[in-house]
């Protein structure tokens, strides 16, 4: 049986990958996608994810709109990353497809509860959306198989030199979902780092016949400049699509259950902090660790195995 999801995006570049695996592959039934602020404006976000649904032939799959800022914070968009549009300028075809009336927090409270067997909850971006659901409607968790969001990090981080964009832009969003109940998965930076395709490659399937596979070469070949005066960088990484692949090759990764919490002050605000301690520190000791939620922290990762099983899937 197709594993149920639901994906939760702020489509830029890489959740417009992750949304074309998820439809692509059979082992994998998409029920709704929610919508936040994240790589650009919520209004922008949902148009994207409407065009990519299209492209990636898509059923009649719901989708609603979301938050337009964290819980605390104003709303910063990562358009130095995802471009003015989150897709890097890529022009894709209006589309007849509209999001639905309800809110974001709406369509996932019914959706999960209506669904005859626990649900997967996806999360590639701030998690903004989960927080308020499972604050306002907690009784969805029973109906949650689990929560795998793309977000964190165990070394080094991106938005900051130690957090993550995802956390970082929402850390409380973060941490109400880490201290859920809810088991969860953490695709970090760790992984996401690993996972890409080659230049030549994305620049055959961007020049090639196939309809997605041109699609896929342009936002593989979207390139990175944080300033005017920088080279802008090729990665060819598939991001956020790796932690959908996660979903139906497991074993392509290495993944350790691990203590977590996310910093919510100071320079380190937005931190994911995964304890990789084999033996109990002071803090344990002495009785100043406090209370840690764990997760499934991916460490490791078969990157050309991934990244086969992604252009397998998208190309078909």
């Amino acid at each position: 049986m197709p594993i149920p999801v639901i994906l939760d995006v702020d489509t830029g570049v890489d959740d417009a990958l992750a949304l074309l695996f998820a439809v692509a592959h059979p082992e994998i039934d998409v029920l709704a996608v929610s919508c936040v602020a994240g790589n650009a404006s919520l209004e922008q976000v949902v148009d994207n994810t409407l065009r990519i649904l299209d492209v990636a032939g898509a059923g009649e799959v719901p989708v609603a709109a979301g938050a337009v800022r964290p819980l605390l914070e104003p709303a910063r968009s990562a358009s130095h990353v995802h471009g003015a549009d989150g897709l890097g300028g890529l022009v894709l075809p209006e589309t007849s497809r509209r999001a639905v009336e309800l809110s974001a927090v709406e369509l996932l409270r019914r959706t999960i509860l209506e669904h005859p067997t626990p649900v997967t909850l996806v999360a590639l971006a701030p998690q903004t959306n989960l927080a308020l659901l499972l604050r306002t409607h907690p009784e969805v968790a029973a109906n949650l198989e689990r929560i795998v969001f793309m977000g964190g990090s165990a070394s080094v981080g991106n938005a900051t030199a130690v957090a993550e964009f995802n956390v970082w832009h929402d850390p409380e969003a973060a941490a109400i979902v880490l201290d859920s109940g809810v088991p969860c998965y953490m695709y970090g930076l760790d992984v996401f780092n690993r996972v890409s395709v080659a230049q030549d490659r994305a620049a055959e399937l961007e020049a090639g016949e196939h309809p997605v596979g041109r699609v896929i070469g342009a936002l593989l070949g979207h390139r990175i400049a944080l300033s005017e005066d920088e080279h802008a960088q090729y990665t060819g990484l598939i991001g956020d699509a790796g932690a959908v692949c996660a979903l139906v090759d497991p074993a392509a990764l290495r993944t350790e259950q691990r203590p977590v919490r996310v910093e919510l002050a100071g320079y380190s605000r937005g931190q994911t902090l995964v304890d990789l301690r084999e033996f109990p520190g002071e803090d344990v000791v002495h009785g100043l660790a406090g209370e840690w939620a764990t997760a499934e922290v991916a460490l490791g990762v078969d990157a050309e195995r991934v990244a086969a099983l992604f252009l397998d899937t998208v190309l078909g």
